[in-house]
């Protein structure tokens, strides 16, 4: 029987970073993935024309350029490297106004008027608290560690401040702190990156968050496209050992005597799994699918059924002739670009998803690729793309065409640029990528009641789960969605300590708190 010491399931960026702490730590490592390439939503191919490389998910990464786990695989050495558009992030308001975030802090301050030293002092508490707080994020909960780290960076009463912060929504936080529409649309606007509207608790931190790492590093994205990000950690493994098998399917997880020790694939061989299986994929599928509800306490399977996904998503990707007409000329040299709403359509945009309607304004991401890096386009041309959130539902090609007419009423011509486009609703994405289920991009939603030890369901907020050996490595798992390798990284670590000198009570004192969670 085929064997190694850790199988991961799923060649997306979380599985691959987990099975790189593991080659580092020695491991021979075996990933297994269903499609025909890895990478999973971080992947780019020339979908409208020739010589266009439009990235068919993720696409700008700031959440990758602060993430600890991504920093320590040193992946610049393994041919990654990052580009930045003239203006990190805008807004263009349904007036036409244009708010610019740059990362150069002076340059941002110079256009938000009177709230130049609010904007400060946010930067500033961010600064002050920057290493310890990404540590404390993206650590297993709880961090204690780094939280106790964080405690003695922030004091008691600063403490306190920022845990009021962290969920506040985020209408409430930039009307305390801000008199200006620049300062207000830009955070908000961060905070609908996820699937939170903004007037619900913990929106606040997302947009908080977001804003000061586009003020920190800006929103980076890799030369030559998403996928050259995927091609680095592919790289990195190989030079380990690693392997990356594509076109295998995984149909279950083999367990014995309460413990994963290998999988099943498409075919119906084993594979057995010597130390670990780490599965990058979501966790209805993991544990409905490859494990099955006879492996699983009932309380679990119970859990499971409250399982929330985040809304489903329609993008567009386009080749265009040449570079967006906007009308506002400043909008020209965002990367990204939010549009379509003011603050209250914001709020009515949130509505309408939770009322399972499409919104009848949508808020809209835009990306210039080509505008951040030249090689994504022949030269006087553009990639771009936008996307949307909309219910499960509804008509791609009619929420595509909204978009158009969205973009078209702030950039005259615009359609008439269009060499060819690629529209996703969220059943093509959920048939490239499996684990985009009806086009939720997050991996279950960011709302606060599916956070921390909520996520993915009520337990202890890590990566282990009540099989022994197996480990959920996707998105799914905290610290949750963005590309950053947050679950991969957890999850990989969890299974070094069940291996380690002290596995054994590892796994007692975790297998005795999970028992009394599902009890």
């Amino acid at each position: 029987m085929e064997a190694a010491d850790a199988i991961v399931i799923g060649a997306g960026h979380n599985g691959l970073v987990a099975a790189n702490l593991l080659a580092d730590a020695g491991w021979q490592v075996l990933v297994l993935e269903s499609a025909a390439a890895p990478g999973g939503a971080v992947h780019t191919e020339e979908v409208t024309a020739p010589g266009f490389r439009n990235d068919l998910c993720s696409a700008f990464f700031p959440m990758a350029a602060l993430s600890p786990a991504i920093a320590a695989l040193d992946l610049g050495s393994y041919g990654l490297r990052w580009a930045h558009a003239p203006v990190a992030l805008g807004h263009l308001a349904p007036d036409n106004r244009f708010f610019a975030l740059h990362r150069d802090l002076d340059r941002t301050l110079a256009g938000l008027g009177a709230d130049a030293s609010a904007w400060r002092r946010l930067v500033e508490q961010w600064q002050s608290l920057r290493d310890p707080l990404l540590a404390a994020l993206f650590s297993p909960f709880p961090p204690v560690r780094a939280g106790m780290r964080l405690a003695g960076k922030a004091g008691v009463a600063e403490l306190i401040r920022l845990a009021r912060t962290m969920v506040l929504p985020a209408r409430q936080l930039v009307e305390e702190n801000f008199s200006g529409d620049g300062a207000r649309l830009l955070i908000a606007g961060c905070a609908l990156h996820t699937d939170v509207g903004i007037d619900s608790a913990g929106s606040g931190l997302f947009g908080w968050l977001l804003a000061m790492a586009a003020q920190d590093v800006g929103f980076p994205v890799p030369v030559g496209g998403a996928g050259e990000l995927t091609a680095a950690l592919v790289r990195r493994l190989l030079a380990r050992g690693g392997e990356v098998r594509c076109g295998q399917h995984v149909r279950q997880i083999l367990i014995g005597r309460g413990r994963a020790v290998g999988v099943r694939d498409g075919s119906g061989a084993p594979i057995r799994a010597r130390s670990a299986v780490l599965a990058d994929v979501p966790a209805p599928t993991l544990y409905r699918d490859l494990v099955g509800s006879d492996h699983l306490p009932s309380r679990l399977v119970d859990d499971l059924r409250r399982f929330s996904w985040d809304s489903g998503t329609v993008k567009v990707d386009w080749a265009l002739s040449g570079p967006i007409p906007w009308t506002n000329a400043e909008a020209a040299a965002a990367g990204t670009v939010h549009l379509g709403v003011d603050l209250d359509g914001m709020t009515a945009y949130s509505a309408d998803l939770a009322r399972r309607r499409v919104p009848e304004t949508p808020f809209v991401l835009l990306g210039q690729m080509t505008t951040a890096d030249p090689t994504r386009s022949p030269a006087g041309t553009e990639t771009a793309w936008a996307y949307t959130h909309v219910p499960n539902q509804g008509d791609p090609a009619a929420v595509a065409q909204r978009i158009e007419q969205l973009i078209e009423s702030h950039a005259p011509g615009f359609r008439d640029l269009v060499i060819g486009r690629h529209v996703q609703g969220p059943a093509e994405l959920e048939g490239r990528n499996p684990g985009l289920i009806g086009g939720a991009i997050n991996g279950g939603t960011a709302a606060i009641h599916q956070q921390l030890f909520f996520r993915p369901i009520p337990g202890l907020g890590r990566a282990d789960t009540p099989i022994d050996r197996l480990f959920l490595a996707g998105s799914a798992a905290h610290p949750g969605g963005a590309v950053h390798g947050g679950p991969g990284a957890n999850a990989a670590r969890a299974a070094l300590r069940r291996d380690g000198l002290f596995g054994d009570a590892y796994a007692g004192i975790v297998g005795s708190a999970l028992r009394a969670i599902y009890a």
